[in-house]
Formats: C-alpha cells, sequence, structure tokens
C-alpha cells in the first residue's frame, strides 16, 4: 500500500506543473470574462506611471493562455515558466512590494502569494521534461 502522498515524484511534479498553469489561465480568462476588468487594470497600471496600460494588460492576457496551454501541454517548459516569473517580479515590484508580505490576514495584497508561485516555477522549470521522469 502506498502512503501519503499517494502519488509519485513524477505525477506530483506534473500536478504541480498543471496547477501552476491553470492559475495562470483562470487569471486570464476571469480578466476577459468580467467586463471593465482589462481596462481598470490598464488605468492601474496607467497610474502607475506606465504608459499603453491596455496594451500591456492584453500582453499579459495572451501570455498567460498562451503560457498555461504550454504548460499543461508541456511545450517550452524552461521558457514559459521563466517569462511567469519575470512577469511575477514585475509585480511584485510594481504592485505588491507596497502592500507588505502577506496576501491575507494580517494583510492586503502583498508578495506572499507570488514568492509561492515564483517557487513552484522554479521546480517546474527544474523538472522540464527530464527523461528521467519519463512522461511529465
Amino acid at each position: 500500500m502506498q502512503r501519503f502522498p499517494f502519488v509519485s515524484l513524477r505525477q506530483s511534479l506534473l500536478l504541480l506543473r498543471c496547477s501552476v498553469a491553470l492559475i495562470f489561465l483562470a487569471h486570464a480568462v476571469v480578466r476577459l470574462l468580467l467586463n471593465g476588468s482589462v481596462e481598470q487594470f490598464a488605468g492601474y497600471l496607467n497610474n502607475k506611471g506606465l504608459v499603453f496600460g491596455t496594451a500591456i494588460v492584453w500582453m499579459i492576457t495572451v501570455f498567460e493562455i498562451i503560457g498555461g496551454i504550454a504548460l499543461i501541454t508541456g511545450h517550452y517548459i524552461r521558457w514559459f515558466a521563466a517569462g511567469f516569473i519575470v512577469l511575477l517580479l514585475v509585480g511584485c515590484v510594481l504592485i505588491h512590494v507596497e502592500r507588505g508580505w502577506f496576501v491575507g490576514e494580517h494583510g492586503s495584497g502583498g508578495c506572499e502569494y507570488s514568492f509561492a508561485l515564483i517557487m513552484a516555477l522554479l521546480v517546474v522549470a527544474a523538472a522540464g521534461r527530464n527523461p528521467s521522469l519519463k512522461t511529465f
């Protein structure tokens, strides 16, 4: 009988990769489905001093969709993981650092969630399509 966590390392890496991908896909899809969400995010970026906020938001959204699908299907894992890490780091600098470390309970919109995603993406990138992990 197999013990907790009841999955192999290979299976857990696959679950991690797909879960992280779904998080980014969800962000993009919700942004598209909520009327005014793109414009609201773009306005926030414009208020931070960035120009072309709407174009930036659309680039982020397209990247999250393409990158999320690529991670799920196992294509260009390291490249998209690196891109998502850059996206998260820029988000921390522009948005989250000024709000502190904690996301909830002890804070509001801090960096801890982005930090956890960055660590997960590092594991995903390190595993890549490692032949010793077979179908990962």
